[in-house]
């Protein structure tokens, strides 16, 4: 048959090639121009052209491509392709490769995608800062993308920088820049379906070799996954699934959200309702101000009668406040003389410590500057060892040389040249194959670094979780058994060996080993009036319920003994001593007195006096109160005017409330002091139970990193162990290479140099030598110096601190003598003041008695004009007066309020409406969630039926394939396993075994690979596919069966384009405008690369 003609590569680089244009005439004709030879495969495809009709692809499919300063090419193209069926032809080093990696590049792939480079800086050609790649697509038909913008193409134009930058200008037909973004190139590919990660539209050779000649089942699966897109949808799932999991997450934290906003709300409706209270204040007030009249009447006749009997007590007590003065000036001057004598022998040890601090400075200095040079002579004498040990280095590696080339002198001879010269050859080859193979594995080594270093810092995380967890299940079973054991003995809620020690205590009081019996554990000796505030009042109290107090030392050391025999190893509780007072402490001055809350003491029964007295010194109950609601707490503690004598509060929540700040609680349930018992043991095992089925998950989770990471890790090894025998052979070989090369003609007077050279090392062996015995010498003697140095300096400095020792005592004593002429001062002082204010105290008693009597008129006078008769108060004056403050202050707030009246509405109703969007939202977030398991369920079905489809087209396309030779096989689809396996059976009928593709020929691999690909393709769409160098590991008859089937193909799918890549010449294909021939000009590998440029 007559071979289809091509055109040579243009010598002219600066002389584009026109581009080969058909038109509908040239298609119509394309029955009349087919060949009618002698081959049966063109033969074939000629007839299925002359019969195809008149169908051509009209969207996505590449129509032209230019290539400038791209990779090792200074201009290629432009290249213009056919609709149908495109060969690119040439030998290696042509460009072939290059123009398919810069389709993949221009198209939006990435650089790891074309093998061919790391980055996209690796692509511009060397000694140029920018390469260019332009591709035309065309755009007609109904699938094309925005017509009236760009017209019938769309051209696309892409720079990369040196930099690795990447820029688009996508511009229409007439060259009009449209937009530079590459969200509008997405979107054209997404209209075309153009996916050039798939290798099934763009199969490069690297993917080739990874995927389809890879000997691993596994890496036919993704494959065939990846080919059809199962691996990406499969994936979206996995997305899907983890985003469905956050959400639920967040569904929790916002419901603690939701109860915050509920209890705002409800603080809002309390403010609207106090606005209807202000009219029963007002009245409540005026009846307040009636019994404040009175009782004030009241109170100033009681305190007349105590005011007389006081002036007349003063009276008799004058005297002794004169003797008590007298006593005290005398013991101020026998204080101030012994004071006086202690600060003179001080001043004499202080000036003599001042005499020896200089020479101690001198002393430091000289040992550190000794210690300097010392350092400096350790870090000389280090260098000149290391010196002697490379110079000997040197000497060994220079006298093995020499040896070797005395015996390569004596066996090289005239026909061992030849020989050299075949095995240099030899080396190169494998050198360049090690080459590849290593890059393959660097590749494969990040890879795994990259997801075991992933999975290690999910590991560690989901491990912290867990321990966290862990600690708190065993703390929450051990709650757990202590109430269960509380049930028979409350004794046991402060601890499971509180029963022993309290029977040990009994017991030893018994047998008189106490002088006092301790009291404890303080929790379980008071009783709460309010079960409301059990929480408030443990976090009040802490540890003291647990507490013990004994009244001396001696029962505390006894108390001691038998807390570590019951409590072995463990953490006993703590104890509290101080004497044992039988009556409970007057707290009436400093305690808090509130109307309306009580304080710590007055909420809790407590039998023991004891046990109250401790509670008061160790905690200040008795100024502590207790208010139930938070918020109330913050205005009563952080007002103007605080409670006197309270110095903070509780809520019943278990927040504290400080004057100017306040605290939130850690704990939430009482555990003490609760009374429901069985409540809190259902609390604990709804916790318990939570608790451990995360922890399950969570060790679920961990179990599967850790098989993941020891995955990684082993194939991670195995990797370096073969990059490493790579390496070992690569570097024998060139070690081998280098030698051989060295051994061209070696002459006895070449060795003169090295000998030479051999005798100044020695040489210099022996000058280090000596320097290195010189510095070590000079290097203990300035040992010596530094020690000698350092020990004089430490001599006189603890002669120093003896003296400050003997000084530490005096001035104790002068503290001492100090603090009794203060004190002796301070008592005459005190005595002074107290009979002056005594004699004072009596003049003001007169003067107040007259003025009180005067005030009983002036009470009983205004009374009367408040309330004209008499009431009787059975209140004092001060709980009166508090009220009226509180009431008034209450009105005060209110009325200055009602001009905001409405501003209290809105903001009520804001949080009312806020409060219920919210709960709205937590609804319909709950009932997404709901939705989308039940679309998720049929998007799975869905997608495994799909799966099964496609596997059964796949497998239905291949035996077809197969056939055409008179091939039968299978294919085995595992999906649980991700493996895929391949059987093939050359022969026909059951002459030969079915045997996987491991034990075919080159050839009948390779063309069972073309079946299997062929096979995708009818299951996959897209507008055009790429295929480099399909037939290089074929015979003749294989490349030619293969070259019928995928022509075939191609006839029978006139609306996609095919662009195959092969070193073949193809002079044997039909003739026909469906198929255009794209032949590359053989590299000149001695010209410059900017000549080589390509022509159609």
């Amino acid at each position: 048959m007559s071979k289809r003609k091509s055109s040579p590569v243009s010598v002219n680089p600066h002389k584009r090639a026109k581009p080969v244009e058909h038109d509908e005439e040239e298609e119509e004709a394309v029955g009349k121009k087919a060949d009618h030879g002698t081959h049966k495969g063109g033969s074939r495809f000629s007839k299925q052209v002359a019969s195809g009709g008149q169908m051509v692809s009209d969207a996505g499919i590449v129509e032209s491509i230019t290539l400038k300063n791209f990779m090792c090419h200074a201009l290629l193209g432009p290249f213009t392709f056919g609709p149908n069926v495109n060969f690119v032809v040439g030998s290696n080093g042509s460009g072939k490769s290059a123009v398919l990696t810069a389709l993949i590049v221009s198209l939006g792939g990435n650089a790891q995608a074309t093998n061919r480079g790391a980055s996209l800086k690796g692509f511009v050609k060397e000694g140029e800062s920018t390469a260019d790649v332009s591709i035309t697509l065309r755009n007609k038909g109904r699938d094309a993308f925005k017509p009236e913008v760009y017209g019938p193409a769309i051209i696309i134009d892409v720079r990369l920088t040196r930099d690795g930058v990447r820029t688009y200008k996508i511009k229409s037909k007439t060259g009009h820049i449209i937009s530079s973004k590459k969200e509008e190139l997405e979107s054209i590919l997404d209209n075309f379906n153009i996916q050039v990660n798939n290798p099934v539209s763009v199969l490069t050779q690297e993917m080739s070799k990874y995927f389809l000649h890879s000997k691993g089942e596994g890496d036919k699966y993704r494959f065939f996954m990846k080919a059809t897109q199962l691996e990406q949808m499969k994936d979206d799932f996995v997305h899907i699934k983890t985003t469905k999991r956050l959400t639920e997450e967040k569904v929790e934290q916002h419901g603690e959200c939701l109860k915050d906003l509920k209890r705002k709300s409800q603080e809002k409706e309390d403010r609207y309702k106090n606005l209807a209270s202000l009219d029963e204040m007002q009245t409540k007030l005026e009846d307040l101000q009636k019994q404040m009249a009175w009782a004030m009447v009241s109170e100033t006749e009681k305190n007349l009668e105590p005011i007389r009997e006081k002036l007349q007590a003063d009276k008799c007590s004058t005297e002794k406040y004169d003797e008590k003065v007298k006593e005290c000036k005398n013991k101020v001057k026998e204080s101030e003389k012994i004071y006086k004598q202690i600060q003179e022998q001080l001043e004499g040890i202080t000036q003599q410590v001042q005499e020896l601090q200089p020479k101690c400075a001198e002393l430091k200095a000289e040992a550190q500057k000794q210690n300097a040079l010392l350092k400096s002579s350790e870090v000389t004498v280090h260098r000149c060892n290391t010196n002697v040990r490379v110079l000997e280095k040197d000497k060994a590696q220079l006298s093995s040389r020499i040896n070797d080339l005395k015996l390569s002198i004596t066996q090289i001879s005239g026909s061992e040249s030849k020989a050299k010269a075949e095995r240099m050859q030899q080396i190169e080859t494998e050198l360049e194959d090690l080459t590849h193979q290593i890059t393959t594995l660097d590749q494969q080594i990040d890879q795994y670094q990259h997801a075991s270093h992933r999975a290690k810092e999910e590991h560690g995380k989901l491990k912290k979780e867990h321990n966290l967890l862990s600690h708190s299940i065993e703390a929450k079973t051990k709650n757990l058994r202590t109430m269960e054991d509380s049930r028979s003995n409350r004794l046991r809620r402060f601890g499971e060996h509180m029963p022993a020690l309290l029977n040990a205590i009994q017991e030893a009081h018994k047998r008189g080993l106490f002088k006092h019996r301790p009291r404890g554990p303080l929790g379980h000796l008071i009783t709460l009036k309010d079960p409301e505030l059990a929480l408030a009042i443990e976090v009040c109290l802490k540890s003291l319920l647990q507490a013990f107090t004994c009244d001396n030392y001696d029962d505390e050391k006894v108390l001691k003994g038998l807390m570590d025999k019951v409590f072995p190893g463990g953490r006993r509780p703590p104890i509290i001593t101080g004497q044992f007072i039988t009556h409970v402490y007057d707290t009436r001055k400093r305690a808090v007195n509130h109307p309306d809350y009580p304080s710590v003491l007055q909420a809790l029964e407590i039998e023991d006096p004891i046990v109250t007295n401790c509670l008061i010194d160790q905690k200040s109950i008795e100024s502590i109160l207790l208010i139930k609601n938070r918020t109330e707490a913050r205005q009563v503690m952080q007002s103007r005017h605080p409670p006197p004598n309270c110095h903070q509060a509780f809520s019943k929540d278990g927040d504290q409330i400080f004057t100017d700040r306040s605290y939130t609680a850690e704990q939430t349930r009482a555990n003490y002091l609760s009374g429901d018992v069985e409540e809190e043991i259902r609390h604990l095992q709804r916790e318990l139970e939570n608790q451990k089925a995360q922890a399950s998950t969570l060790q679920h989770e961990i179990k599967k990193l850790d098989e993941d990471i020891r995955q990684n890790e082993r194939l991670e090894k195995r990797a370096h162990a073969e990059q490493k025998i790579a390496n070992n052979k690569s570097t024998k070989l060139k070690l081998e290479l280098s030698d051989l090369e060295n051994m061209e003609e070696p002459q006895m007077e070449d060795l003169k140099p090295l000998e030479e050279d051999l005798q100044e090392i020695v040489a210099k062996i022996s000058s280090k030598r000596t320097e290195y015995e010189e510095m070590l010498a000079q290097m203990s003697e300035l040992k010596v110096s530094y020690e000698k140095a350092e020990q004089e300096y430490r001599q006189h400095k603890e002669r120093i601190s003896t003296i400050t020792e003997d000084a530490d005592s005096i001035k104790e004593e002068l503290i001492k003598a100090d603090q009794d002429v203060v004190r002796c001062k301070h008592h005459k002082k005190h005595y002074d003041e107290k009979r002056s204010a005594h004699l004072q105290s009596i003049q003001e008693l007169e003067a107040t008695l007259k003025n009180k009597e005067q005030d009983l008129q002036d009470d009983i006078s205004k009374a009367k004009q408040i309330c004209p008769e008499r009431l009787d108060v059975c209140r004092t004056a001060r709980s009166l007066d508090t009220e009226i403050s509180r009431l008034r202050k209450k009105i005060d707030d209110q009325e200055k309020q009602e001009g905001d009246r409405l501003e209290i509405i809105r903001q009520y109703q804001e949080a009312l409406v806020e409060y219920k969007n919210m709960a709205q939202q937590m609804k319909n977030l709950k009932m997404f969630i709901n939705s989308l398991d039940t679309v998720m369920k049929k998007r799975l079905q869905a997608y495994t039926e799909l799966r099964r489809s496609l596997t059964a087209r796949c497998k239905c396309y291949f035996d077809s394939m197969l056939a055409q030779r008179g091939y039968t096989g299978s294919m085995t689809f595992d999906h649980k396993n991700e493996t895929l396996s391949i059987s093939v059976q050359p022969g026909k009928g059951n002459t030969a075994d079915m045997s996987n593709m491991r034990s075919l020929s080159g050839g009948e691999r390779s063309f069972s690979t073309v079946c299997f690909v062929l096979s995708l393709w009818a299951i996959t769409e897209a507008p055009f596919r790429c295929l480099d160098e399909f037939d290089v590991y074929m015979d003749m008859v294989n490349r030619r069966i293969s070259m019928d089937m995928m022509l075939k193909v191609a006839d029978g799918q006139r609306y996609r384009q095919f662009i195959f890549l092969t070193p073949q010449s193809m002079s044997s294909l039909p003739e026909s405008t469906l198929i255009r021939i794209l032949r590359l000009k053989d590299p000149d590998r001695d010209q410059n690369s900017e000549r080589k440029q390509n022509k159609v």
